[in-house]
């Protein structure tokens, strides 16, 4: 069997938070760059690049920093964006030469529960290179800090 045929490993998590903030602003930090900068990725990274173009079809491009200096791109397209309700999209971590080693797609939605927010994460990777399952290994890890770091920003 060729290395096209044989089985990619892939990993799927649904992780969902209740927000003390309305949707209307948890949905905000989700599509405006600036706010994404701030919550996106592990608790020690930084998002030196953060371009959001929150509209189906619209671009995203995120450059995550780990302390040592080390960026993780991340790049991807909105599938769709239903204002305050839904978003979907593609993502694809990168690595310096903008090859893919994952191939991803991510669907939030928001709803409301009585002034607060409960927001759901589904988000399915597939691997594309060898040391893919150490990448999926941390995925539940990562979206959970990310959505730990989203909360801190909502939360005021």
């Amino acid at each position: 069997m060729s290395t096209d045929q044989a089985i990619r490993p892939e990993k799927e998590v649904t992780i969902t938070r209740i927000y003390d903030a309305p949707k209307e602003m948890v949905f905000r930090a989700w599509t405006d760059a600036k706010q994404v900068a701030k919550w996106w990725g592990p608790e020690v990274f930084t998002n030196p690049v953060c371009e959001i173009d929150a509209r189906p079809g619209g671009a995203i491009l995120i450059h995550m920093q780990a302390p040592d200096g080390a960026i993780f791109i991340m790049t991807g397209m909105f599938k769709a964006v239903v204002e305050f309700d839904l978003i979907t999209f593609s993502n694809q971590p990168q690595d310096a030469e903008g090859n893919a080693l994952l191939e991803g797609f991510t669907s939030v939605t928001f709803e409301d529960e009585g002034g607060k927010t409960k927001l759901t994460v589904q988000s399915k990777m597939i691997g594309l290179v060898d040391f893919a399952p150490e990448m999926l290994a941390g995925m539940e890890m990562g979206w959970s800090q990310s959505l730990d770091k989203l909360g801190r920003l909502v939360n005021g």
